[in-house]
């Protein structure tokens, strides 16, 4: 396997999108950070974000659970063909990292990967909103990336410190090899009538307490989430 590099880093703050007003639901007016721009040179990464980035929903995003976003820039060419759309390239779905040579088959909840000066450990799979489908007017995009795993992941900032593009990431631990963020995504989105694998996912120490929280709830029999909500909300109207 080629060494895990940062092809590029992106950062934004929040910025308002749409018309105001708009009888239809994909062009009404939104806010997001999803948007980024490209950074030259090194840039600061601290425990919540990286320097200049951030979100307009602060419930659901952002933290120290969600300090960083990366994604595979291998899955771009999957979505180009699927969508065909041409226009859909490196920082479409709103990432900080697009990382070459690393899927969410290759990486694992816990994992502690060395990036320039920083250490990051992996806390969970990105399970996406209904902000990138906004963006690219495809309503059930999130469902797509969802039910196709190509989800990418968040970082925790466990050393801070300056990165840049072309930086290695270099694998220093790993301590739950069983829970690769593939696994993760198939238990939380494929195996919903497992109650006994949500059991073991929710035991997971490493794994963001969100995501723990979910499944410790569907082990019990008591979740109650309303997915719909969240990967289509008000582009349905």
């Amino acid at each position: 396997m080629n060494q895990p590099v940062i092809q590029r880093i992106m950062v934004g703050k929040p910025q308002t999108f749409g018309q105001k007003g708009s009888t239809e639901p994909m062009d009404r007016e939104w806010r997001s950070g999803i948007v980024k721009d490209v950074v030259k040179g090194k840039i600061w990464a601290g425990k919540t974000n990286l320097e200049g980035d951030g979100q307009a929903d602060k419930k659901h995003h952002g933290g120290a659970e969600k300090a960083i976003f990366a994604y595979p820039v291998s899955h771009y060419s999957y979505w180009q063909q699927k969508l065909n759309r041409t226009d859909f390239s490196i920082g479409a779905f709103g990432e900080n990292l697009a990382v070459q040579h690393l899927t969410e088959a290759d990486i694992c909840i816990g994992d502690i990967f060395r990036i320039g000066e920083i250490m990051v450990q992996v806390s969970q799979p990105r399970q996406p909103c209904w902000k990138p489908a906004r963006r690219w007017k495809i309503k059930d995009l999130a469902l797509q990336i969802q039910q196709e795993g190509l989800t990418g992941w968040y970082f925790r900032v466990l050393k801070e410190g300056w990165i840049q593009e072309g930086h290695t990431l270099q694998l220093l631990e790993r301590p739950y090899p069983q829970w690769t963020v593939a696994k993760c995504n198939d238990v939380m989105h494929h195996q919903k009538q497992d109650l006994q694998a949500a059991a073991r996912l929710a035991q997971c120490e490493l794994l963001a307490p969100n995501w723990r929280n979910r499944l410790y709830k569907r082990a019990q029999g008591e979740d109650q989430s309303d997915i719909r909500n969240r990967v289509i909300g008000p582009n349905e109207g």
